[in-house]
């Protein structure tokens, strides 16, 4: 990965903070409600599957919303939809602290995914547009905002929904506010450039390239070991909201670490599908751990940990691999792709909790090491699809279109 120097990095225009500011509070939605899910099943007296229908909703209007953000953005411009974004975010934030239901809060965690996808979809070309240094310095301020708001999610679900369910989703409020008054001040002309106007259809079109729709199934079924992992998990944990928010914050610098600098040296080394092909069944044997040892949790607090790590490495080479897949543009590919993956996260929560219910805690983690080897299947045997995945080396830009499409989910 190309960078700047170093003492670049860190001097940016105020308008840059402004919006990398804003990414951090959007990503820490990834995990924030991971410590607080035991508590909101007992105090609204919520079933275990209607609990999980909060990622649900989420990751679904997310997914779908993916399908229309380029067209949206290319004609009203990055500012205009970011604050769009920001300010869904921070209304449905505040709206599920105030919520009384659990049916309420499924309902306006879909409000904030879609405010969520508008603006996790334009953050980072803003941020490449109005940072000093160059692209590379831009990547590196994009990456530090993403592994902070994935590590910090869990750990501030943890410490304020130790106070109260409610916490968390008054916290991002506050942060969001904060954030979009930032961006409204601070961001102020050249941050759209030329616009270029995209059909609604295109992301739609994408899906018949060979290569882009083995990729996009590929990360259905991956997807779905990633939420089991992350929105599963601290149902069997039993720890308090504060045990559960510290556990996931060791997941997510995990999952940052890897994804910043694991993934790049490895990319180096071996073609891209090779990568794919030695850390996917690397996740599918932790799953299984975690299925197997699910009743020792200092077993299970390792196999999440383990995970974390190897789910930032798949994150970034699948959505690298997207990108140098076809020579569609970047924001067409990534839309296509984020619609189809985020399906299997929509779908992955409330069926891991249905088949705890059904036949044990053991058997959604084994659900879901059987997804991930869909997975290795698909691109094992799709593979004389994807020589220009290992051909082709991607350039600044294009990882840093990667890390966004990749880990902002």
């Amino acid at each position: 990965m190309t960078a700047a120097p170093t003492d670049s990095v860190w001097r940016q225009p105020m308008r840059v903070w402004a919006v990398a500011f804003a990414c951090v509070v959007a990503f820490m939605g990834i995990g924030l409600v991971d410590p607080i899910l035991p508590a909101i099943a007992e105090q609204l007296q919520a079933s275990p599957v209607e609990t999980e229908m909060l990622f649900t909703s989420y990751l679904l209007v997310t997914g779908l919303a993916m399908l229309v953000t380029s067209f949206i953005s290319s004609r009203i411009g990055a500012k205009a939809t970011l604050l769009i974004g920001l300010g869904l975010i921070l209304v449905f934030a505040l709206l599920c602290a105030l919520s009384g239901s659990v049916d309420a809060i499924i309902g306006f965690r879909a409000g904030w995914g879609l405010g969520n996808a508008l603006f996790i979809s334009t953050a980072l070309a803003t941020i490449v547009g109005a940072a000093s240094g160059g692209s590379g310095a831009a990547i590196v301020l994009y990456e530090a905002a993403l592994g902070l708001g994935i590590a910090i999610g869990p750990l501030l679900g943890g410490l304020l929904g130790s106070v109260s369910w409610r916490g968390p989703f008054f916290g991002v409020a506050v942060l969001m506010a904060i954030a979009f008054i930032g961006v409204s001040v601070l961001l102020r002309g050249g941050e759209d450039g030329e616009r270029r106007p995209t059909r609604l259809s295109d992301p739609i079109r994408a899906l018949g390239h060979p290569a882009l729709a083995l990729l996009a199934v590929a990360a259905l079924f991956y997807n779905i070991g990633f939420f089991v992992l992350l929105a599963f998990s601290p149902f069997p944990l039993g720890f308090s909201a504060l045990g559960i928010g510290l556990t996931f914050f060791g997941w997510g610098v995990a999952l940052a670490v890897s994804s910043v600098w694991v993934a790049p040296l490895l990319t180096r080394r071996m073609p891209r599908t090779s990568a794919l092909l030695l850390v996917l069944p690397l996740l599918v044997l932790d799953l299984v751990a975690a299925g197997l040892l699910v009743q020792s949790p200092p077993a299970l607090v390792a196999s999440i940990v383990a995970g974390g790590f190897l789910l930032g490495i798949v994150n970034t080479v699948l959505t690298e691999s997207v990108m140098e897949a076809t020579d569609l543009p970047r924001s067409v590919a990534s839309s296509a792709y984020s619609a189809v993956r985020f399906l299997g996260g929509a779908a992955a929560p409330p069926t891991a909790a249905l088949l705890w219910h059904l036949a044990g805690p053991t058997v959604p983690y084994l659900f879901a090491a059987a997804s991930v080897l869909v997975a290795v299947v698909v691109i094992a045997f799709g593979r004389g699809l994807l020589a220009s995945v290992d051909r082709r080396d991607a350039d600044a830009s294009d990882e840093a279109v990667a890390v966004l499409v990749g880990d902002a989910a």
